[in-house]
């Protein structure tokens, strides 16, 4: 579901404990979530990782194991069984939701046996700079999987499947080598920073090979059949040959029909992601990230920031039907390798920014919105803005109708108007301010009516002139949502 008014809710953050406990909080918070507009839930990966109980998901082990296996020293995965895992996607879908599973196929990682294999080294820093001759490895690459004892599938992955491989991180000389298969090359159809990106960790899955592709279109068809999702987020999209998420996507749609996609491509660049778009025909829709990068700079900066500009060089501008925006996500928040969190004092502004206009397809964060209890580590505490997050939430639903009249009063101060429709006659006028407090006068349309802030932060109400005009003020360093009463 992601019609002009739907909202995906991203259910996780990355220092949720290990406890199995929530799919089982989220078959609870189904109902909660349907009553605040959400319509979409974006769930971690569900498939057993690395560290068994205790991996976030993205160091993939078995994808045929949701929770199900004694395997990797737990049966469940972080989240919880995968009877549970089935009970919460049925939950999200019996509340008019639909759930979105995070798939990883870029890497493979917890290999049960080492493998001889001949590899040179390149550079880290440019991949397609060979630093040694040939010589051979005890690669870890066979997956034997043998709790799930080849049920679901008889697959097991070898070397033959992966292109490249990391350093073994037991063995510090020698940490941070890449080591790649002697007579493979990395994919031309990725992103070109460090030179190619195709190899990001563990052991990189080669999607040149046509026994990989179809081994991963099996999965994609089995997971969804499985689970009855109606849609995916997929990982590293950056890292994997553009051609192969393509065919992903298409050869799985041929089995499940409409599946909503969208990719995570990590870049701050506006037109790599238009490439890519292109590039794929627009399978998948892409994460906004030039957007977030801008939203993290406008935190830092204040009033030297000019809010007027927020929204250029983003693919929300760029693309808006492919766009899918946020404000932060597991990977933007602190203690990250892509941390880049955005300034709590301006994140209901950027909220803002992505709720209250017509433009692309947002997304709300788990620790944004309900924090977390700082078990990541000091200077990882998250602020929960559930408060006005719940204002926009609503009023997203109710007034987010009719033209969108700007209001680029200044670079501190700047507005924005949903006029309403035939059906839905409510108006809305945002007002933002990084600096001083602001007012600014905008032409609603509705002689005489009455408005209040849905954020709470003015209690009395405005009344517009019989031109329908009225002076709609903000706070110092906030946002008001002025809606028709």
């Amino acid at each position: 579901m992601s019609d002009a008014r739907g909202v995906m809710f991203q259910f996780f953050e990355w220092n949720l404990p290990d406890d199995g406990s929530l799919w089982n909080a989220l078959a609870e918070a189904a109902p909660y979530l349907r009553s605040k507009g959400v319509t979409a839930v974006w769930l971690p990966p569900p498939t057993k990782g690395q560290a068994g109980g205790a991996d976030v998901g993205y160091g993939i082990y078995d994808p045929y194991d949701l929770g199900e296996f004694d395997q990797k020293g737990s049966v469940r995965t972080k989240y919880g069984t995968g009877p549970e895992l089935l009970r919460a996607i049925a939950a999200v879908q019996e509340n008019g939701m639909d759930a979105y599973l995070d798939v990883v196929m870029n890497h493979r990682l917890g290999a049960d046996e080492a493998e001889r294999v001949v590899v040179v080294e390149v550079n880290p820093s440019n991949r397609l700079e060979v630093v040694s001759d040939p010589y051979p490895i005890g690669a870890w690459s066979r997956f034997n999987c043998e709790g799930r004892e080849q049920e679901h599938s008889n697959f097991v992955w070898t070397s033959e499947e992966f292109s490249a491989f990391g350093a073994d991180s037991n063995h510090p000389e020698v940490s941070g080598k890449i080591y790649l298969v002697a007579d493979r090359a990395f994919s031309d159809e990725v992103d070109k920073e460090n030179g190619n990106f195709d190899y990001l960790m563990g052991a990189n899955v080669d999607h040149t090979r046509r026994e990989v592709r179809d081994e991963l279109v099996r999965w994609g068809t089995w997971l969804i059949e499985v689970t009855k999702a109606r849609g995916v987020r997929i990982d590293a999209a950056k890292h994997m040959a553009h051609s192969f998420t393509a065919e992903w996507l298409a050869r799985v749609r041929e089995i499940h029909g409409d599946l909503f996609a969208v990719g995570e491509y990590w870049t701050g660049s506006v037109e790599t992601l238009d490439a890519y778009l292109k590039a794929t025909n627009g399978a998948a829709r892409l994460f906004d990230v030039p957007l977030h990068y801008r939203m993290q700079t406008a935190g830092e900066l204040g009033r030297e920031y000019d809010l007027r500009t927020l929204l250029d060089d983003t693919l929300v501008s760029r693309a808006p039907v492919a766009a899918v925006t946020f404000v932060d996500n597991h990977d933007s928040q602190p203690g990250q390798s892509l941390a880049s969190p955005v300034a709590d004092w301006f994140k209901p502004i950027a909220y803002a920014f992505i709720l209250l206009r017509r433009a692309g397809y947002p997304c709300v964060f788990y620790g944004d919105y309900f924090g977390n209890d700082g078990s990541g580590g000091e200077g990882q505490q998250l602020v929960a803005h559930r408060t006005v997050l719940d204002a926009m939430l609503e009023a997203r639903a109710e007034y987010l109708h009719g033209e969108q009249e700007e209001y680029p009063e200044s670079s501190t101060c700047v507005g924005w108007l949903l006029t309403g429709d035939e059906e839905h006659p409510g108006v809305m006028a945002v007002v933002v301010s990084t600096a001083d407090a602001f007012a600014i006068r905008m032409q609603t349309h509705r002689p005489g009516t009455e408005f209040r802030d849905a954020t709470g932060a003015f209690r009395d109400t405005i009344r517009t002139d019989d031109d329908g005009g009225a002076e709609f003020p903000a706070k110092g360093g906030s946002v008001s949502v002025w809606c028709s009463v």
